[in-house]
């Protein structure tokens, strides 16, 4: 079953491969998409080489739409982009990945129904199937090297899809387990630095010592550490302090 949220469907025209079926398929999925077509794919229909790479997704081709010709595959939808990689002599809006996703967005989210036309691996989607098309999605790449694979295409405007669709977080920290330190544990710490290291001579000589223990605190103030970390650090200067009293 189809997911309910409204997304565009990706319709890919002749493609040669099951294994790029299977694929495209996985990287649909990854990114919440499950609306294939498929244009007469050269090796016929169904494809086990391409419900060997799906791995997971195999559900997106167990309801893959397939189609005859492109105009059959996007008769139904009432705005439709074109991938490609080549200037093609027509006069069209021609939009990044990641601006096409927010065309996309805007107009399902109005009601329209929105296709994304990808081409064979071969030489990409002929101009036949693009004049069908209302834009041409064209990617930034290498221009000495611009040809894609398949699936990396489809990946690629699926994870632009979810970037425009989806609350993404940009960076995060894994906390495992602990808190970042207190304001008070850091002081904690540093005194207890500060101490030691008074005790060992460290802060020499005394006209310095002042301005030492300054950069001494400044350093601690600027370190981004968990309780954890605080925790470790005075076990480190406990058994240090151990080992050298043994020692005497």
């Amino acid at each position: 079953m189809h997911a309910d949220r409204p997304q565009p469907s990706f319709v890919l025209v002749n493609p040669q491969m099951g294994e790029n079926i299977g694929a495209a398929a996985r990287g649909m999925w990854n990114f919440g998409l499950d609306r294939m077509r498929l244009v007469d794919p050269r090796d016929g229909w169904p494809n086990p080489s391409a419900v060997a790479m799906a791995s997971g997704a195999g559900r997106l081709l167990d309801e893959a739409q397939l189609f005859g010709s492109t105009q059959e595959a996007i008769a139904d939808c009432t705005y439709v982009m074109a991938t490609t990689a080549r200037p093609r002599g027509m006069t069209k809006p021609v939009f990044s990945p990641e601006r096409a996703m927010q065309e996309a967005a805007k107009r399902l989210s109005a009601g329209e129904r929105v296709a994304v036309l990808f081409g064979p691996e071969r030489a990409g989607l002929e101009n036949s199937d693009i004049a069908q098309a209302n834009a041409i999605i064209s990617v930034p790449v290498n221009p000495a090297f611009p040809s894609l694979n398949l699936a990396q295409c489809v990946l690629l405007t699926a994870y632009e899809w979810r970037r425009q669709t989806e609350e993404v977080t940009n960076e995060t920290v894994e906390m495992a387990g602990t808190e970042w330190a207190t304001g008070d544990e850091m002081a904690h710490l540093a005194k207890h630095y500060e101490d030691r290291l008074d005790e060992a001579g460290f802060f020499f000589p005394e006209a310095k010592a002042d301005g030492m223990k300054r950069n001494l605190r400044n350093l601690w103030s600027r370190l981004p550490l968990t309780r954890a970390d605080v925790q470790m650090l005075h076990g480190i200067l406990r058994q240090m302090v151990r080992w050298k009293e043994r020692g005497e």
